[in-house]
């Protein structure tokens, strides 16, 4: 989905995001204008995407994006209608040009257009505690109850009979019809997104959102961090435990239950109808299959199938873990 909240400042001339690149052999195309940066599966013909490891290769050889910022070893896995923009170091390249695009996305300073509910349309429509703020562009739908201290800050859609604990803060997110989000709970802000370089630590920009669907509940202290590039997303009937953290770009499918203490890296796909027990561990850029269930305390660092069940670290097929430690 087209991101709702962050304002895209293209398009812009190729000129200028070669200069930010620093690249000096495409002085003939720099007058080209690029929409929008997007990433290789849902670029469209005039976006600029990026394209920075093998593991993406056969989504790069059919990226719809006129213009892809990647490396010398990578650029002939693209498409011949995109051209390929070579440089050192494509993911802190990527963050550069994302900031043109999109100035306002690296940093979550508190948002200061909030008011306090009674001086706000939702006072009369909405059960609430006391102290409670609320941002700009906000919607709430009926029958909702929010409880004390909770800042829903800017660029918020809350759907119809939802509860919303107390001294929890939402951003950027997309909350469909009858979700719970327990207390002290964080969803929306800023993902652990930089590079190291050098003496600086650079942030990159985070456009995408996190988006909530029906029915899901999300226990006390987890934190649900909105996307980089893509969104953040948790489907329907998902219940999450306490103490959770959602890292930015995860997909959860529908039906998913995640026991307290789970940490789930960024970019990871988690399939439909998936068990997850508690203080297990994801590494980022998996997929875990439909069906798996994956026993508490695991860890695990690789993709796996549908319909699995594995225990451990690293995480194996539960049988010949069981085996391996009788």
């Amino acid at each position: 989905m087209a991101n709702p909240f962050f304002l895209n400042q293209g398009p812009i001339n190729l000129s200028s995001i070669i200069k930010i690149l620093k690249i000096t052999n495409l002085e003939n195309i720099t007058e080209h204008k690029v929409n929008d940066i997007k990433d290789l599966l849902t670029s469209s013909e005039n976006d600029i995407t990026f394209f920075h490891s093998k593991k993406y290769k056969d989504i790069a050889k059919n990226t719809k994006a006129s213009f892809c910022i990647t490396t010398d070893n990578l650029k002939d896995d693209l498409p011949e209608k995109c051209i390929p923009l070579v440089v050192k170091n494509v993911l802190i390249s990527t963050s550069k040009v994302t900031e043109k695009f999109y100035p306002n996305s690296v940093y979550d300073d508190f948002d200061k257009s909030v008011k306090n509910i009674n001086e706000t349309h939702f006072a009369d429509k909405v059960s609430f505690g006391k102290n409670v703020l609320i941002g700009s562009n906000v919607t709430i739908e009926e029958n909702c109850l929010i409880g004390h201290n909770t800042i829903i800050e800017h660029n918020v859609s809350i759907g119809k009979n939802c509860s919303i604990g107390s001294n929890v803060i939402i951003r950027n997110s997309l909350i469909r019809d009858n979700v719970n989000i327990l207390d002290n709970c964080v969803i929306g802000k800023h993902g652990f997104g930089f590079f190291p370089n050098n003496t600086k630590n650079i942030r990159y920009p985070h456009i995408g959102i996190v988006l909530i669907g029906e029915n899901c509940e999300i226990g006390c202290g987890s934190t649900i961090d909105r996307g980089s590039m893509s969104n953040t997303v948790i489907g329907k009937n998902t219940f999450l435990d306490n103490q959770i953290h959602i890292a930015h770009n995860v997909k959860i499918g529908e039906n998913t239950i995640v026991a307290g203490q789970v940490g789930i890296a960024g970019s990871s796909i988690i399939g439909n109808n998936v068990k997850i027990g508690g203080q297990a561990g994801i590494s980022g850029h998996l997929k875990i299959g439909n069906n798996v269930e994956i026993a508490g305390g695991s860890g695990v660092i690789k993709s796996i199938p549908d319909n699995s069940k594995v225990m451990g670290y690293p995480a194996k097929n539960i049988r010949e873990f069981l085996k391996e430690n009788r």
